[in-house]
């Protein structure tokens, strides 16, 4: 029991060290994540539908 109580005991010492982002760096972050997910969503679409066009295609359609 005293060794779990010694790993919170260190791990809340450790938060304390850590550097926060700031609201700023945390939205403008989001921002960047969320236009990359829907780029990849459109790229990974696109390159879905000319592969089932393709495929289509060759098998006579």
């Amino acid at each position: 029991m005293k060794k779990i109580w010694q790993f919170f005991v260190e791990a809340k010492a450790e938060l304390r060290k850590a550097v926060w982002p700031s609201w700023d760096e945390v939205s403008r972050s989001t921002i960047v994540v969320f236009v990359t997910v829907i780029l990849f969503a459109v790229l990974l679409y696109l390159v879905d539908d000319g592969i089932d066009r393709v495929v289509t295609f060759l098998l006579g359609g």
